[in-house]
């Protein structure tokens, strides 16, 4: 199958069209789950999309070591080439991996305000014309409103789109009736697109809370892949 095929057909194709065209830039996208769910696969997922596109990506890492984000992104490609019959798939691979930088930070000795400047220095200085941001393992309750209202102004000045991770711990949280679980109500105001991925018995729903202003969420009807971690349809 030719690159702009498997593009096409692509289950997230369904997520725009469920989040009336996706995230967009200037926006903020959580993909909010217990920890151990599925997060960081969804997130990979989301930009390995994105570079397929021809789009540039930076994946913020607050975790001990890059080496496993950048071993999720092999993995990654490696399913969707193989479950599409991706032609030339070495060739598309290395390709888009010029187009992909990781930044791994502290998040104990270093909050996310300053990690988006370095960031915005590596657009600037580095010469990085990005197109999307994806931020694994921070804790957004740490920061609050106030340092996601400086995210998102970020992201509208430089015409990205910015994803994030949520752990919500390793328990079921509590939800309101709207589905928005209880640790990010608090910062429903500054998420543009809200997705939990719920565990039902050996299946991970995408449930999307919260479409930008829309009145009510659609179900995209989407599932993560048991066997692959690739999101897929229902």
């Amino acid at each position: 199958m030719i690159q702009n095929e498997l593009i096409a057909r692509s289950p997230l194709r369904i997520l725009e069209s469920s989040t009336h065209g996706g995230l967009g830039k200037g926006n903020l996208g959580v993909l909010a789950a217990r920890r151990g769910v599925g997060k960081t696969a969804c997130l990979v997922h989301i930009a390995t999309d994105q570079l397929l596109r021809g789009r540039h990506v930076i994946h913020v890492s607050f975790a001990m070591n890059t080496g496993h984000i950048v071993d999720w992104y092999e993995d990654i490609f490696r399913e969707i080439a193989v479950a599409y019959g991706l032609d030339q798939a070495m060739a598309v691979h290395d390709d888009i991996v010029r187009h992909r930088i990781i930044m791994n930070f502290n998040q104990q000795t270093m909050r996310l305000s300053q990690a988006i400047g370095s960031v915005r220095a590596m657009i600037r200085d580095g010469h990085f014309a990005a197109d999307c941001v994806v931020v694994d393992g921070y804790d957004l309750t740490r920061g609050g409103l106030e340092e996601l209202r400086q995210v998102r102004a970020f992201a509208a000045d430089q015409g990205l789109e910015i994803w994030f991770s949520a752990s919500l711990g390793d328990q079921e949280p509590r939800y309101d009736e709207a589905g928005v679980p209880e640790p990010l109500a608090p910062l429903l105001a500054e998420i543009s697109v809200l997705i939990c991925l719920r565990s039902e018995g050996k299946h991970v729903r995408l449930q999307l809370v919260k479409d930008h202003d829309q009145p009510s969420a659609q179900n995209p009807h989407l599932e993560l892949d048991p066997k692959t971690l690739l999101i897929a349809r229902v």
